[in-house]
C-alpha cells in the first residue's frame, strides 16, 4: 500500500512541468530558510547539485564542440553564407551589448569562497597570458580540472582533425557521445528543484529575503539586454541589409515563434512551428528546411547574453577589472560558446565557467553563479529561448529577401 502511494506521488511530481517544480523548490527552500535556519543539512542538497553540474559541464563542452565542428557542412550557396553570417554576427553583437549593459548596471552576487580565490587576472596582458597557457594544457587534465580554455582549444583541434580524416563512423561516435552526455545533463537538471531548494535555503538562512533583490536585479538586466537586442539590434541589422521596415516581419516572428518558444523553452522543439511560419511567409523550402534546424544549433543570441551577463556579474563580485580588450575576448568566447550550447533547458548556464576561466576565476566560484542562473531560469531561460527561436525565422527570411534583392538588382543591370 505504501509503495503504491509512493509510486503515485512520484508520477504526479514528474507530471508537473519543470518550471512549476522549480518554483515549488524555491518556495519551500525560502520557507525553511526563514522558519528553521538551524537545519543546515538541507543546504547539502544544493551542494550536491552544484557538484554534479561541475562534474558534467567540462565533458559536455568537450564533446559538443568536437561533434559540432566534425559534422559541420560545406558552404551551401549565397543565401546560406548570408544566414550563417547573420546568426554568428548577431550572436557576437548580443554579447557586446551584454558587456556594455553590465558595465552600466553592475550586479554583485552573493557567492561563498570568494575571499579564498586570491587575485584573479584582470589586465589584458594577464588575460592573454592565462589564455595561451591554459590553451595548451593536457587535454585530459583540462577536462578533469575544468580548464575550459584548454577544453575549447583541444575540442576545436580534434573536431577539425575528425573532419579532415573523413571518417563518418568516428564522427557518428562523437555525435552519439554528445547525445549521451546531453541526456546525463537532462537527468541532472531534473533534480534542479531539490538542488534549488537547498541553495535557496542556504541563501535565505544566511541573508534573509533580501537575497531575492539580487536575483531581481539580475533578471531585469538579462531581460533588458534581450529586449534591446530583439527590438533594436536585430531589426537594425535587417534594415541595413534590406533598406525597408523590418518590424512587421519581426513582430510576426515574435508573435508566432517567440511566444510558443517562451513556454516550451526549447529551440529544437520549436522547429516545426518555425517551419510552418516560413512556409506561410512564402520562403523557399529547400532553404529554410536547412537554415531553421541550423539556427536551432548556432543562432544563440540569447545564450550569448546569458553567458556574458553572468560572467560579468561574477567578475564584479570577484573585484576583477574588465578592460576593453578583455571584454572583447569575452564577447568572442561567449559567442563561440553559445554556438555550442546544449539543447537542454539551462544549457547556456553550463558554459558560464568556461567564460569565467578567461579571467582566472575557478569553476568552484563560477558554478555558484550557474546555480543562481537555475534559480532565475524560470524567466531567463524562457526569454532566451524566445529570442533564439524567433530570430531563426527572422534571419532566415532576411537572408532570402536579401538574396532576392541582389538578384533583382543584377537583372536590372
Amino acid at each position: 500500500m505504501m509503495k503504491d502511494i509512493a509510486n503515485w506521488m512520484i508520477r504526479k511530481w514528474l507530471d508537473l512541468s519543470l518550471v512549476l517544480r522549480i518554483l515549488i523548490g524555491l518556495f519551500v527552500g525560502a520557507v525553511l530558510g526563514l522558519a528553521v535556519p538551524e537545519w543546515t543539512g538541507v543546504g547539502i542538497i544544493g551542494t550536491v547539485f552544484v557538484s554534479a553540474l561541475k562534474a558534467i559541464a567540462p565533458v559536455l563542452v568537450a564533446v559538443l564542440v568536437t561533434a559540432s565542428i566534425a559534422q559541420a557542412g560545406e558552404g551551401l550557396g549565397p543565401r546560406f553564407r548570408t544566414v550563417i553570417l547573420l546568426y554568428l554576427s548577431t550572436t557576437l553583437l548580443a554579447a557586446f551589448l551584454a558587456v556594455m549593459a553590465s558595465n552600466a548596471f553592475p550586479v554583485v552576487l552573493r557567492l561563498t569562497g570568494v575571499g579564498a580565490e586570491g587575485n584573479p587576472v584582470g589586465s589584458l596582458s594577464e588575460v592573454l597570458e592565462n589564455l595561451l597557457v591554459s590553451m595548451v594544457a593536457n587535454p585530459v587534465g583540462a577536462i578533469a580540472g575544468g580548464n575550459y580554455i584548454g577544453i575549447l582549444f583541444w575540442a576545436i583541434v580534434f573536431g577539425v582533425g575528425l573532419r579532415l580524416a573523413g571518417s563518418q563512423a568516428t564522427v557518428q561516435v562523437f555525435q552519439d557521445l554528445a547525445q549521451v552526455v546531453s541526456w546525463a545533463v537532462r537527468w541532472i537538471i531534473q533534480a534542479a528543484p531539490f538542488g534549488i531548494l537547498g541553495l535557496v535555503f542556504s541563501s535565505v538562512s544566511q541573508s534573509g529575503l533580501e537575497i531575492f533583490s539580487v536575483y531581481g536585479q539580475l533578471i531585469v538586466l538579462l531581460a533588458g539586454c534581450m529586449f534591446v537586442h530583439v527590438l533594436v539590434t536585430c531589426p537594425l541589422v535587417a534594415f541595413l541589409m534590406l533598406r525597408k521596415n523590418p518590424y512587421p516581419l519581426l513582430f510576426r516572428c515574435l508573435r508566432v515563434s517567440g511566444l510558443q518558444a517562451f513556454f516550451t523553452r526549447s529551440s529544437a522543439a520549436n522547429i516545426p512551428v518555425n517551419m510552418g511560419l516560413c512556409r506561410r511567409l512564402g520562403l523557399d523550402e529547400d532553404f529554410y528546411s536547412v537554415s531553421i534546424p541550423l539556427g536551432a544549433t548556432v543562432n544563440m543570441n540569447g545564450a550569448a547574453i546569458t553567458i556574458t551577463v553572468m560572467t560579468m556579474a561574477v567578475a564584479y563580485t570577484m573585484g576583477v577589472e574588465v578592460s576593453l580588450g578583455s571584454a572583447l575576448l569575452l564577447c568572442v568566447m561567449a559567442a563561440l560558446g553559445a554556438c555550442g550550447t546544449s539543447g537542454v533547458a539551462g544549457g547556456s548556464l553550463l558554459l558560464v565557467p568556461m567564460a569565467c576561466s578567461l579571467f582566472g576565476i575557478s569553476s568552484d566560484v563560477a558554478m555558484q553563479a550557474v546555480a543562481v542562473g537555475f534559480i532565475i531560469g524560470v524567466v531567463q531561460d524562457s526569454m532566451e529561448t524566445a529570442l533564439n527561436s524567433s530570430s531563426d525565422v527572422f534571419f532566415t527570411a532576411t537572408a532570402e529577401y536579401y538574396d532576392l534583392k541582389n538578384r533583382s538588382v543584377r537583372r536590372s543591370e
